[in-house]
């Protein structure tokens, strides 16, 4: 199983209030590499993790739209 599919598969175990703490958590974590970036500490550490926080937010993202629209019944 390669890693986004783990991801997803542990992403869709979670609940929703999981998924929304997340999403918190990822944002608050590219902001704070955005802002180490921004202040000119040099170079990131991890610049790949810019890319990988962004595409894990998207899907959280996609997962909590889905549920609500299968809430709503489309």
């Amino acid at each position: 199983m390669s890693k986004r599919a783990e991801q997803m598969a542990r992403l869709r175990q979670m609940s929703d209030a999981e998924l929304v703490q997340e999403l918190e958590n990822a944002y608050r974590e590219l902001f704070n590499i955005n802002q180490q970036k921004a202040i000119g500490k040099g170079v990131v550490e991890r610049p790949h993790r810019i890319r990988e926080l962004k595409k894990t937010i998207a899907r959280i993202k996609t997962l909590l739209r889905e549920r609500e629209l299968l809430r709503v019944g489309y």
